[in-house]
């Protein structure tokens, strides 16, 4: 390898050359981690990281200011980009079109890596062809206040209902709370079709398992359960794929496993430095999932016999839009998630009978996806508070504005 002025060095990685600026960077402070341990951590589980991540087009989501700073994604492949980086250019609902990178190799891991992403977010189509997804994503998302078992007992029951639909899942640690079922289709079925047959299995687990499970889409209404993710399977959603390290002071990484460990298993468990000597050890859980592919025609059928899902109410303002049935208030919009939780604070600090009463799925931290890099809004389902000593809709304690300055006079 060859020193660069700035720090940098050059690699080589299966005959091409990479360079990695400031390879002593600490990327992972509390784990000691630094920039160049996480680039020989993705060559060292590539065998697994490209079969979750290479051949796709992918979002490059760059931590180029620590992970404890907000990320900014880049749809647009760097103009500059070597020539083993391949690219593909998606169309977008809005209209819009860009090309975007495709890693097909060990090279390309690390020339990504360099750029500060820490994990891979990839579509689930192939390069190849753009218009057929080849991976159904059963993304488990757990509201607060839901353990770790009760995950599994929704993991198990997912695994039911697609077995008996003709498909196999392969489950993987999400990297933070939740768990993601992996399940290749053939490439026969369109985006709609995909996000509706993911919307039955939902539905149908849901079905199976009341009070454990839910397909709810909105927040609110989801209570201490595990919500079915089945939107991650609209076009333009990407998810952070097998072996992806996330962004966590312990270096987390999103790890696929075998059935018969789940219910031992801990997102804990699986680090930088624990999954090295695991992959090293035992290879990767998924590596037969490309010789499992399957066919849609039994969820979609299901969505047939359950018909459509119900629909939320609407406003009488004509302006089509969803109103809630939950007794809800705004607190915050920020820019940061450590900004969002001090609003919450303030708040809580303000109203403390009220925020004494709130269960913990009632407290509503969502990221936001803005122009580039997510911001952060703060909400309170009051449902558990009396009516009576309900506190009203308040000024926000903070107001960011995601799109100023983007958005026309």
């Amino acid at each position: 390898m060859a020193a660069r002025s700035d720090d940098a060095v050059v690699i080589e990685v299966d005959g091409h050359e990479v360079r990695v600026s400031h390879p002593g960077k600490l990327v992972f402070p509390d784990a000691g981690l630094t920039k160049r341990d996480l680039v020989d951590y993705y060559l060292a589980v590539a065998d697994g990281a490209l079969r979750g991540a290479g051949g796709r087009p992918m979002v490059l989501k760059r931590f180029v200011k620590g992970i404890d700073r907000e990320a900014f994604f880049q749809k647009r492949v760097p103009e500059q980009h070597p020539d083993f980086i391949d690219t593909a250019t998606l169309h977008y609902a809005s209209g819009t079109e860009a090309e975007e990178t495709v890693v097909r190799d060990r090279a390309g891991l690390a020339w990504v890596v360099n750029l500060g992403c820490i994990d891979l977010n990839p579509h689930p189509v192939r390069a190849e062809d753009l218009d057929h997804p080849d991976e159904l994503r059963v993304d488990l998302d757990p509201m607060p206040g839901v353990e770790w078992s009760q995950i599994v007992d929704t993991a198990f029951i997912a695994r039911e209902v697609l077995s008996e639909h003709g498909l196999v899942a392969w489950p993987k640690t999400s990297g933070s709370r939740g768990m993601h079922l992996n399940v290749r289709i053939e490439p026969r079925w369109s985006y709609p079709e995909l996000r509706l047959a993911a919307e039955a299995l939902a539905r149908e687990v849901t079905d199976r398992a009341p009070g454990l499970a839910t397909a709810r889409w909105w927040k609110e209404e989801r209570g201490e359960t595990v919500f079915v993710d089945f939107n991650q399977n609209a076009k333009d959603r990407t998810v952070a794929s097998a072996y992806s390290v996330r962004p966590l002071p312990d270096a987390r990484v999103s790890t696929p496993l075998d059935w018969d460990e789940v219910r031992t298993a801990r997102p804990e468990d699986f680090t930088v430095t624990t999954v090295l000597r695991r992959f090293a050890e035992r290879g990767d859980p998924a590596a037969g999932i490309d010789d499992a592919t399957g066919s849609l025609d039994g969820l979609l059928a299901l969505a047939e016999r359950l018909g459509p899902a119900e629909k939320p109410p609407r406003g009488a303002d004509a302006s089509g839009r969803r109103t809630s049935t939950m007794p809800l208030i705004e607190l915050a919009r920020t820019e940061t998630k450590p900004e969002a939780l001090a609003a919450l604070e303030e708040w809580r600090t303000r109203h403390p009978a009220a925020a004494a009463a709130l269960h913990p799925a009632d407290v509503l931290v969502d990221g936001m996806r803005g122009a580039s890099s997510l911001w952060y809004r703060v909400r309170v389902n009051l449902q558990h508070v009396p009516e009576g000593e309900r506190p009203p809709q308040e000024p926000l304690v903070a107001d960011y504005d995601p799109w100023a300055g983007r958005r026309p006079d």
